[in-house]
């Protein structure tokens, strides 16, 4: 028993790719649907760009602005710092305390002199390999990132005395997190005391916050115009689509039947004259199959009239072409030849009257099915023993496989019998004297017989008009029995009767097979199919889960119907 936590997945993925079936369809369908998902897509592209393009732009010009308002500043630091050191009137006999007295009011003026937002850093460190009489103590802001004045911004500082020296820095914020910021280096000279390098840090926080600020509010504006851009679309394409679907839903209405409708005619613009111009064609349609369906009426009442007129000169004829026909031993031979052609055609005609009679009772709707139960190998055998003289004497032998089918089914016997006749004739006419074989086969709800000969068979477009009424795939062919180009016609309208079919497998060269299959019970839905249309020696033949599912032909000589 499978386990429901191992059948879950595989529900899962069922659920899915139905999901995704139908989102493909709706996709498909919905032209609304793909022009408002394209545009808004598109829109959503541009606007990333020119939102990108812009943030980059901003936070450029930004990190520009603050660079130049910290050198600013950094430059001021320093001059007012040297003022002080150079003002001084510290000698070589000045003692540590004056020293450090201006060294802490240099300090003082320092961060009196910066404006940052974040606060200033400031240090001033001795530079490295000096001897003098004096030094100052190096000093640092409480919260001097001592990390950021690396060797390299040292070496720089100390070889460009006079300039100042710039490099960005990442700072840690009072939350945990990074902040950028610039690191500012300078020089200074100290009476008695050297050279000193001082260092300004500051915080760019302030910059950054403004810079996501922008983007933010760009992402906003950008979401905003995509949703104000797919919402007009939406509405654009209503108003362009809205009557282009209701030229869909009339077409439809019309295709089923209903040749009345029409689409309504508002305004003039170009959907306007559409909709007139749709309307004319209907008009211009709905009277010309009304013409046609009349026409066809007049045809099949005629066929019907001239068939029944025909029949009371027919039986005078017949009756006395027989008396001649029974009396044409005491005829000279020319005259008992004539007699003999005479009985021949009366009887041809007599079948051809019987079809379009026939013909005329399915146009006109008035057949009906008289059912009994019958065994359909019984049906068969029976049809067998009444052509196997005319087989014998082509050179064909008939075989009977019956893989079940002893089981009883309700048809009309008269038509089905009618049914499998014309296609057991037309086996042994065009089997070129080869073997004829017959399946017989069922299942619990159909039906099925399949006639196979090994003759000259058709090609596709033969077999695309094979059940057209009147029409021969040769109609110079030499026929051994009369025919009159009605009986496939007739047996797919008894095959339809029941609610069945009549399918056509046929190669040239290699023969055809005709598969007839009923439902058992008249009425019931043909849902299986007993036998395949494709004959089981096909050398093409392609194994399928389906026994009904033929291979589409290949070739023009390969014909599938």
């Amino acid at each position: 028993m499978t386990s429901p936590r191992l059948a879950l997945p595989g529900a899962r993925s069922r659920r899915l790719v139905a999901g995704g079936q139908r989102l493909a369809h709706v996709w498909r369908s919905s032209l609304e649907l793909r022009t408002v998902a394209l545009t808004v897509v598109l829109a959503g592209v541009g606007a990333s760009i020119i939102a990108a393009s812009i943030s980059v732009s901003i936070g450029a010009n930004l990190y520009d602005q603050r660079r130049d308002q910290v050198q600013s500043e950094s430059l001021r630091a320093t001059l007012l710092a040297q003022n002080i050191f150079d003002s001084a009137t510290a000698t070589e006999d000045a003692d540590q305390v004056e020293l450090d007295s201006l060294q802490n009011e240099a300090q003082s003026a320092i961060l009196g002199s910066t404006s940052s937002p974040g606060g200033t850093r400031i240090a001033i460190l001795r530079t490295p390999g000096q001897t003098t009489a004096r030094t100052i103590q190096n000093i640092a802001s409480p919260d001097f990132p001592a990390s950021v004045v690396t060797p390299e911004l040292r070496e720089q500082v100390a070889s460009d005395t006079g300039s100042l020296a710039l490099q960005p820095v990442s700072l840690t914020s009072g939350s945990g997190g990074t902040a950028p910021g610039i690191a500012v280096g300078s020089t200074l000279q100290v009476p008695t005391a050297g050279q000193y390098e001082l260092y300004l840090v500051y915080d760019l926080a302030d910059a950054e916050a403004t810079l996501a600020l922008m983007q933010r509010t760009l992402a906003i504006g950008s979401i905003a115009l995509v949703v104000l851009i797919g919402v007009i679309t939406y509405a654009v394409v209503r108003l362009v689509v809205g009557p282009v679907r209701l030229a869909a839903e009339t077409s439809q209405k019309i295709a089923a039947g209903h040749l009345e409708e029409r689409i309504p005619e508002k305004g003039e613009d170009v959907v306007a004259t559409l909709g007139r111009s749709f309307n004319g064609m209907a008009d211009a349609m709905q009277r010309q199959i009304s013409q046609l369906a009349e026409l066809s009426r007049l045809q099949q009442r005629f066929v019907s009239d001239v068939s029944h007129e025909l029949r009371t000169p027919l039986t005078t004829i017949r009756l006395a072409g027989d008396v001649l026909y029974d009396q044409r031993g005491a005829f000279t031979p020319s005259a008992a030849r004539t007699t003999e052609l005479l009985h021949t055609q009366v009887d041809r005609f007599e079948l051809l009257l019987a079809d379009l009679l026939e013909i005329s009772r399915f146009d006109a709707g008035a057949v009906e099915l008289e059912l009994e139960r019958i065994v359909l190998v019984r049906l068969v055998e029976d049809g067998v023993a009444e052509y196997e003289p005319l087989a014998l004497e082509t050179g064909s032998r008939i075989d009977i496989v019956a893989h079940g089918g002893y089981f009883e089914t309700e048809v009309d016997a008269r038509r089905l019998r009618r049914i499998f006749r014309n296609l057991l004739g037309n086996a042994i006419e065009h089997g070129e004297g080869r073997p004829i074989t017959i399946e017989v086969d069922s299942d619990p709800d159909a039906v099925a017989i399949a006639v196979r000969d090994r003759g000259v068979g058709m090609t596709a477009a033969d077999a695309e008009r094979v059940f057209d009424r009147f029409w021969r795939a040769d109609p110079s062919r030499r026929r051994t029995i009369g025919g009159t180009g009605l009986g496939l016609a007739i047996s797919r309208e008894d095959a339809a009767l029941h609610g069945g079919r009549i399918d056509v497998w046929s190669r040239v060269g290699e023969g055809s097979r005709f598969v007839v299959t009923l439902p058992r019970t008249v009425g019931g839905a043909l849902t299986t199919h007993p036998l395949p249309v494709r004959p089981a020696d096909d050398p093409d033949d392609v194994v399928s889960g389906e026994p009904w599912a033929g291979t589409v032909p290949d070739d023009e000589d390969d014909a599938h119907v």
